[in-house]
């Protein structure tokens, strides 16, 4: 009997039962069959694939499995650069960057804190949203489906909960970022990378909790927000960890 490794991503884990959902498992099978054919029989529809790598290769439907492989199924590839691969859908962004729109400001927030770049604007209307995320290949966030309808939108999704701490977990989940973290580096409030300042250069403007107990600090330079390592960005910190426990 021979074993590959397979693992299938995002809504495709759907198609699975629950043992079997987000995380690798072993597939025994005899002979040589074609991926397709193998991808089908454990329960996905082949028109729901987008992309198969196998180990680390970008393959076709012809693909005949073989011993030891380890097979990644994806939906749609956003945020990992593979080189040249053939997609049923609109070209992936390389570099995971987002708008969010009107409703979503407390997700943009997190995103950002999560390291993410971020654009949120309230209010905004829909032409302009469609129009930045096209000019600067941003992936819309949204929870109205009618937006994502629109022909001119290659990249978006529609955000499944109201909660935003759940909205993060989608997000970053949905696009597997959870390897790409880079917490507490932009400012939460504008968006732009955040830069280490001296402690003698904002003293005067911290509590006094803060100054006695705390030595490194960060500052945007285009909204001045200052930032420390405290309670709350520890809290923060505990919500990315849990959020990416397993993943």
């Amino acid at each position: 009997m021979k074993i590959a490794v397979f693992r299938f991503y995002e809504e495709l884990n759907d198609f699975l039962p629950p043992n079997r959902r987000k995380v690798p498992f072993d597939h025994e099978f005899t002979g040589s069959p074609a991926i397709k054919d193998t991808i089908e029989a454990l329960g996905v529809p082949h028109t729901e694939v987008d992309l198969i790598l196998v180990n680390d290769m970008s393959v076709g439907f012809d693909y005949h499995l073989e011993d030891g492989d380890r097979v990644a199924v994806y939906p749609v590839f956003e945020s990992l650069d593979i080189g040249p691969v053939q997609h049923l859908r609109p070209e992936p962004l390389r570099e995971p960057r987002f708008i969010a729109d009107a409703h979503l400001g407390r997700l943009a927030g997190y995103l950002r804190m999560a390291g993410f770049d971020t654009l949120y604007f309230n209010p905004v209307t829909l032409e302009s949203l469609i129009t930045l995320a096209l000019d600067e290949k941003r992936i819309i966030l949204t929870r109205n489906r009618i937006l994502l309808k629109d022909n001119r939108v290659t990249h978006g999704y529609w955000l499944r909960s109201q909660k935003p701490v759940t909205q993060l977990g989608e997000v970053l989940h949905r696009f597997d970022l959870c390897n790409r973290l880079a917490p507490f580096t932009r400012c939460m409030r504008c968006n732009r990378p955040v830069e280490p300042i001296a402690k003698t250069a904002v003293e005067q403007r911290l509590p006094p909790k803060v100054k006695e107990r705390i030595d490194s600090f960060q500052y945007c330079p285009q909204c001045d927000k200052i930032y420390w390592q405290g309670t709350h960005s520890e809290k923060m910190q505990e919500m990315i960890d849990t959020i990416c426990i397993g993943f």
